[in-house]
């Protein structure tokens, strides 16, 4: 497995965490927040290396510089935080039908 995918992984998991930390309406619990953020953290790094930049470019094809590495920790943490939100409030919608 890349160490950046798991840079990525690890991020999601902690921008996840954040999230619900910050967003308490969107809280799905340490549990779901973390595996949310996981997720989201994979694919936000993926996301981000599709669309171009040169940090995220080589967070994905495996290079190690501390460029690459900061780029895998941004982009997991967004990713992470940002799924979470969303199903956050997908559930709190649904919950109110």
């Amino acid at each position: 497995m890349d160490m950046n995918l798991i840079i990525q992984l690890i991020a999601g998991a902690l921008g996840g965490n954040a999230a619900g930390a910050v967003l308490k309406n969107l809280n799905l619990g340490t549990l779901g927040n973390s595996i949310v953020g996981i997720l989201g953290g994979g694919l936000g790094g993926q996301i981000l290396g599709m669309l171009g930049g040169a940090g995220a470019a080589a967070a994905t094809t495996g290079g190690t510089d501390i460029g690459s590495i900061i780029a895998s920790v941004a982009s997991g943490g967004v990713g992470g935080g940002v799924l979470m939100a969303i199903v956050g409030a997908i559930k709190n919608a649904m919950a109110k039908s």
